[in-house]
């Protein structure tokens, strides 16, 4: 297993990102639906087709490729997820920029960088039944566990974040429209940590798969 891939062939982490959320909308959806608004899985889905055609069959490494999926989620799709996950991609570009190779050093910094930027935008935390319920958990993961090697760490991640995701449950929501619903939003899972940890997990094993393939025969 490599210790880093690189940034040219990253393209396909995106485009694996976007099949993830078009394979999982309406599952998304169905999960909104039980405290929120219920078009989760729709707006993301929009969002993120709408990226597939505009870098389908360009020549785009991971920066640019992350660069076009935040700008969409900015600046095109309605909810609050659009801005967060937005910030998100974009913290994580900036942190590729410039490297020919991402290694382990490198993705500590897309994942610190998303986590400040989510931040920047509000105050939500650990226990608010929110994204950061997984991202933060899955980041601390990454980053304590990352002496064992890039694709050791990325499992940590994996664990962390699915872990964070289920956490979501038992808590009340005490952000965003659910949190209106007080203690009747406790029992379900939060539709943006489950899209959360379907975005990690999915981008967690594309990166193993290219660490792989680096692989020297």
């Amino acid at each position: 297993m490599m210790n880093h891939f690189k940034n040219k062939d990253g393209k396909v982490i995106v485009e694996n990102l976007i099949k993830t959320i078009q394979e999982n909308k309406d599952y998304l959806s169905k999960i909104d639906g039980e405290i929120g608004d219920g078009d989760h899985g729709i707006n993301m889905n929009k969002g993120f087709t709408m990226c597939k055609e505009r870098i389908e069959g360009k020549p785009l490494n991971l920066t640019d490729s992350l660069k076009a999926l935040a700008m969409v989620l900015m600046m095109e799709i309605g909810g609050s997820m659009g801005p967060l996950y937005g910030t998100m991609f974009f913290e994580m570009s900036k942190a590729t920029e410039g490297k020919e190779e991402i290694d382990r050093q490198v993705f500590t910094e897309m994942l610190q960088n998303s986590v400040k930027g989510i931040q920047s935008l509000g105050d939500a935390k650990v226990g608010d039944k929110t994204l950061m319920d997984t991202l933060i958990p899955a980041a601390g993961a990454f980053i304590t566990g990352k002496e064992s090697g890039f694709a050791a760490a990325i499992d940590e991640m994996i664990e962390a974040a699915e872990k964070g995701r289920d956490s979501t449950i038992d808590l009340v929501a005490k952000i965003g429209r659910a949190s209106r619903l007080g203690e009747r939003s406790r029992g379900v899972l939060d539709a943006g940590a489950t899209s959360c940890f379907l975005l990690l997990e999915t981008m967690g094993k594309t990166i193993k798969e290219l660490l792989s393939e680096g692989q020297p025969a």
